[in-house]
């Protein structure tokens, strides 16, 4: 069993940046894809950013890219989403997810998610 607590959340302005974290529990960390998604008041929740196991490859949904960065400490069990150049649009509750493929993610573990308010 793997535990996910997000942290770092907050309120920011636009154009301003802010890291949100992910801590998990357990010794399998470094065995999982991480990933970060976000939802919105009133939609679905979305794509955000994923990490292979060894933090080489990275992918992005096609808001956020060039924008986010994901990284992870594997021996520190954190997965990070750094975010720059902020828009309000980027108003959303995020979660870290993981598990063992990236097809089955949005059926792995899952944090209680942190809240980032981005004003306008």
């Amino acid at each position: 069993q793997v535990q996910l607590v997000e942290s770092g959340g907050g309120l920011v302005q636009t154009g301003g940046s802010l890291r949100v974290s992910c801590v998990a529990s357990g010794r399998t960390f470094s065995r999982y894809i991480m990933g970060w998604f976000r939802q919105a008041p009133g939609k679905e929740r979305e794509f955000v950013a994923a990490i292979s196991q060894s933090g080489i490859k990275t992918s992005y949904a096609d808001s956020v890219k060039g924008r986010f960065t994901i990284s992870r400490d594997n021996a520190k069990n954190t997965v990070y989403l750094q975010m720059n150049s902020l828009k309000p649009e980027d108003t959303a509750v995020y979660y870290c997810a993981g598990d063992s493929t990236i097809l089955t993610i949005s059926k792995g573990y899952w944090g209680q998610g942190t809240q980032v308010t981005v004003s306008s």
